[in-house]
């Protein structure tokens, strides 16, 4: 018989020591010494140094004294005998091999979290922490407001609202649930259409008494707001770039919420969400240049399996889909000022 021939008909044998004798099916939980090491704290801290780049900053964030941090590392370094971190004037630096060791750790810190939110959930059925990925644009107007209904009919689910430092990966920002501007394909990842957001060139009231009313064949003369997240060379971007080109770029800004208010306060023509027109120093001008996106609601398909993230992810959901008219698949400038979808703008702005 050849060898492999004898090899396949053995990955069809039984095992050879199927017999359940505590001698040779022994449970990895029931061997008394931990691989690891007597470092678990130290990983910690040298986590917390290679997410905020400082000893300050990770002595703040973990609540303890700078120098107790410098020592852990140190230790750290000493038990795994090989350098991890460089330390300057300018802050901390990981090595490649400290790289490594930050990327496992990220992963282990998320899957704590998930298992540890999970455990309480089963106990206390809706209650937990909800980690929530959201621009802060679409934060404040539409979320926040959203969060007083969440907390009447189930008060013990925390949502941490975080601002995406990733826009292309929900992994990346290590949340639970993220709201999105295409979707996720990972196997482990499950993605839902909602709605578009729509973006219109707009202007205010006080650039126009300055300035007059920008139109396209002036547009030489007109100073525009621009944002790196409007740069990338892709079609739905084609009309605002091809303004912009035309005129003369005075300011830049990624902040949304501080884009909107260089805008209002008269620096230039910016791109801004269709509902800023609730607010009437702002005007809507015709140029030609109807931006939109669609939005995407993107979870850890494990997480779903948990009571509140689930009631999470339908509650984004409601909000932020094509029910709510600023979402909606084509363009509307009035809802109607009593519309309970303009609250979160209207509060934003005492308006």
């Amino acid at each position: 018989m050849s060898l492999k021939k004898a090899t396949s008909l053995g990955q069809n044998m039984d095992h050879p020591f199927r017999s359940g004798a505590p001698s040779i099916s022994r449970l990895a939980i029931e061997e008394g010494s931990i691989l690891s090491g007597r470092y678990w704290g130290e990983l910690r801290t040298f986590l917390a140094v290679a997410k905020a780049k400082s000893l300050n900053r990770a002595a703040d964030e973990l609540g303890v004294s700078r120098m107790t941090v410098g020592r852990e590392i140190r230790r750290l370094q000493d038990a795994i005998g090989a350098q991890l971190v460089i330390f300057g004037k300018t802050g901390a630096a990981l090595t490649r091999r400290g790289e490594e060791l930050a990327r496992a750790l990220l992963r282990l810190d998320q899957e704590i979290h998930t298992l540890t939110s999970d455990l309480r959930a089963q106990f206390k059925g809706a209650e937990g922490v909800v980690r929530l990925g959201v621009t802060d644009g679409i934060s404040v107007t539409f979320v926040v407001p959203g969060l007083r209904r969440l907390a009447q009919t189930h008060p013990r689910i925390r949502v941490e609202l975080k601002s995406p430092h990733n826009y292309m990966s929900l992994v990346e920002n290590q949340t639970d649930i993220m709201v999105g501007f295409a979707p996720e394909t990972h196997q482990d990842l499950t993605s839902e259409r909602m709605g578009t957001f729509h973006y219109l060139p707009l202007v205010s009231r006080s650039y126009v008494d300055r300035m007059g009313v920008p139109t396209y064949d002036d547009l030489e003369r007109h100073n525009f707001i621009d944002s790196e997240r409007y740069s990338a060379k892709v079609e739905v971007w084609r009309p605002w770039r091809k303004l912009v080109e035309r005129g003369y770029v005075s300011h830049c800004c990624d902040a949304s919420i501080t884009y909107g208010m260089m805008v209002k306060a008269g620096l230039g023509i910016g791109l801004l969400g269709t509902i800023n027109v609730l607010d009437p120093a702002f005007t809507p001008l015709d140029l030609d240049c109807q931006v939109g996106i669609p939005l995407y609601l993107t979870a850890l398909t494990e997480r779903l399996q948990s009571k509140p993230v689930q009631i999470v992810y339908d509650f984004v959901l409601s909000l932020l889909s094509e029910r709510n008219p600023w979402f909606a698949n084509d363009l509307v400038l009035d809802t109607g000022r009593d519309s309970p979808f303009n609250d979160g703008y209207l509060r934003l702005f005492n308006l």
